[in-house]
């Protein structure tokens, strides 16, 4: 016995020894040929792990001998780094002509990457994520330096943490304002969440989730004071600008494409079996009868996980000519979640088009979509507690209870009962279209008016049967349910007129805009 306790701490002093040897601090100074570069963005190459250099270009990383460290700045070539010994890589970039032409949308307006006044970051659809993508953000998680992307769950469209510039509210939300396609989306809930007495309120979606990821051609990331110039307050937290694909081929092109995945619990909790379960109770003097031991062997994590699948599938056509262009899209895709009871179905469709009148001075376009949103949740209420949430459920079931629906447990939680007699499903049709004439009024004089609608038209329904065992406030012998609704419109006119000139050594833009907008 004394020489398994000395071993312990011996172990224990080894892991401590290994993990400080493993990882090193990498710092050093990027910069071009006018001095440092402030915001450049180094990743560890094949991870999401990645830190962005300060004001005066100075930066530290952990990272591991053989690692190869990727700087990206906008306007500039990629460098690479491959990790040694040493404690110090400084890295000089050269500047990229052909993307420092590039254009990146900016509110309203587009520029050149080299005329870029603000903090902006655009990623094209050739660089997005590549894989199975069920949702927008996740094509630029990890793309972007200094843009924080998570989900708040595993579920199927679950809602989304973005943060630009970290957390600036302690009580208000976080999430910077979606424009799509020029269009500013709802800031607040837009999807109906059910909360029924026992099970808790269902968390808040994903405000993406009902545009299909195929469809969009970029995501640009305004993070600094010129986000609120443009936006005003509601950019505060800064501005994500997705804006969809137009019409390419000249001979007009059909494309489809189709996935299939596959998903499953990375990892579950090493629970006692019956034996051990039974065992244990022993050990710790506590009686062991028929109600503790009821004679079955049900590991609970099996009963609620599942191994998911999920496909999605998309249709488009195009075409340009001269005098325009247009694309039709239409996408569904089914999404499984690895808990029972929880998928998300969504059926998209998308027109956009630009026609040009009147020998080119005045320009039609329109932009509109159309989504249907089913989601099928699980009982996995925030608020729910070990009782009535079906993770809590499974983790302090009895692992000696059958897997039986009708099967009593008493004061806990059977997870097969809570499967088999609660649903929650929300529906939610979403309607986002944009309608906008410019005319030029001289080579360099533009005027613009823009028509927008984004809609959502949401339902909840949650429902606990009567026969649902070991659940509080009166759910058993009654049951419960709730109707919820939601209904979001908001209608957006916006006027502007601006003035481009190029001069020999510089260059003048000039935009007045009014804008007026309608909440329902």
């Amino acid at each position: 016995m004394k020489n398994s306790l000395l071993k312990k701490p011996l172990l224990i002093l080894m892991l401590l020894i290994g993990s400080v040897s493993y990882g090193q601090s990498v710092k050093g100074v990027v910069s071009d040929a006018d001095g440092s570069l402030p915001g450049v963005s180094i990743t560890i190459q094949g991870t999401t792990t990645g830190v962005q250099t300060d004001f005066d270009g100075n930066y530290t990383i952990s990272a591991n001998q053989g690692d190869v460290l990727v700087y990206n700045y906008l306007g500039y070539k990629t460098e690479q780094r491959t990790v040694g010994s040493e404690a110090v890589i400084n890295v000089t970039m050269t500047q990229d002509a052909t993307e420092l032409d590039e254009i990146v949308v900016i509110g309203y307006g587009s520029t050149t990457v080299k005329d870029a006044t603000g903090a902006v970051t655009s990623v094209k659809s050739e660089d997005f994520n590549k894989g199975v993508i069920s949702s927008p953000e996740q094509l630029i998680q990890g793309k972007t330096a200094g843009v924080q992307i998570s989900s708040t769950s595993g579920a199927p469209g679950a809602g989304v943490n973005i943060r630009i510039r970290g957390s600036n509210s302690v009580r208000s939300n976080n999430n910077p304002l979606f424009v799509v396609d020029g269009i500013p989306l709802s800031g607040g809930a837009t999807t109906a969440g059910g909360n029924v007495i026992g099970l808790g309120g269902n968390p808040a979606k994903n405000p993406l989730s009902f545009l299909n990821p195929n469809d969009i051609e970029s995501i640009s990331i305004l993070k600094d004071a010129s986000a609120t110039a443009i936006y005003g307050s509601r950019g505060a937290n800064g501005v994500v600008i997705v804006t969809t694909k137009q019409g390419r081929s000249k001979k007009g092109e059909f494309n489809y494409q189709a996935n299939v995945s596959s998903s499953k619990a990375r990892q579950t909790y090493n629970l006692l079996n019956a034996s051990q379960f039974i065992s244990e109770r022993q050990r710790l003097g506590l009686p062991v009868d028929a109600v503790s031991n009821v004679g079955s062997s049900t590991d609970w994590q099996d009963v609620v996980f599942r191994t998911a699948q999920s496909h999605n599938q998309n249709l488009s056509y195009s075409k340009s000519h001269d005098k325009g262009s247009y694309i039709a899209t239409l996408g569904f895709g089914n999404q499984t979640g690895i808990v029972e009871n929880s998928n998300l179905e969504r059926l998209t469709a998308r027109l956009n088009l630009n026609q040009r009148f009147l020998d080119d001075k005045l320009t039609l376009s329109f932009q509109g979509s159309v989504s249907r949103v089913d989601d099928n949740l699980a009982p996995t209420g925030g608020t729910a507690g070990y009782k009535g949430d079906i993770l809590g459920a499974a983790f302090s079931a009895n692992p000696t209870w059958p897997n039986d629906p009708d099967y009593d447990g008493g004061t806990l939680v059977n997870p097969a009962n809570l499967l088999a007699y609660t649903k929650g499903t929300t529906n939610t049709n979403r309607y986002l279209a944009n309608v906008s004439l410019e005319y030029d009024l001289t080579s360099n004089l533009k005027a613009k008016v823009s028509v927008g609608l984004d809609q959502s038209d949401s339902d909840n329904f949650s429902v606990t049967s009567s026969e649902v065992l070991g659940l509080e406030d009166g759910i058993p012998g009654n049951g419960r349910g709730a109707y919820n609704v939601l209904e979001v419109q908001n209608e957006l006119l916006e006027a502007t007129i601006s003035y481009n000139k190029e001069y020999k050594n510089s260059k003048l833009d000039v935009l007045s805009l009014g804008n007026y907008l309608i909440k329902k």
